[in-house]
């Protein structure tokens, strides 16, 4: 089935079945950018979205991934992370770090690291979803799976 995965979403499978993490990407009729809109089409609680949102901090990105229940509060974050401000990365820097498209940036597939951060309320769900590299596609996967597969801290992050 992945012949016709776009490429963003092949390489985001490629780094998946490297992690060991057997959960299809699914495409999804209509754009799913939005927490709310991918809990709707996947009929799960929008808390249950693992939110891929990239920020800027000391001068290179941060992807945070964090419920799509939940707000960062990026002065309570950047405090916890010993860091200066975070700040929400413009769509230039997005697709710069992840080579993916905002609404559809994965936790994983990028063409280099991004720091990373998993949010700790991610944990009280038995399967998360994710994106895919595309605001059309998204994956299964554990909390567990999740925090293996970025190698990130877990943080509250609201």
């Amino acid at each position: 089935m992945t012949e016709n995965l776009h490429p963003r979403s092949k390489l985001v499978h490629e780094a998946l079945l490297a992690a060991g993490i057997t959960g299809e990407i699914v495409v999804l009729p209509d754009a799913a950018s939005t927490a709310a809109l991918a809990a709707a089409a996947l009929g799960v609680e929008v808390g249950a979205i693992a939110n891929s949102l990239v920020f800027w901090s000391d001068g290179a990105p941060l992807l945070v991934m964090t419920s799509g229940a939940h707000r960062v509060d990026t002065v309570a974050l950047a405090t916890r992370l010993g860091r200066g401000a975070i700040t929400r990365a413009t769509v230039e820097q997005v697709r710069a770090a992840t080579g993916q498209a905002i609404g559809g940036v994965a936790p994983t597939g990028h063409p280099a690291p991004v720091d990373t951060v998993v949010d700790e309320a991610l944990a009280v769900y038995p399967q998360l979803w994710a994106a895919g590299g595309t605001p059309h596609t998204v994956f299964p996967l554990t909390f567990d799976e999740l925090v293996a597969l970025t190698g990130a801290p877990v943080v509250k992050v609201d």
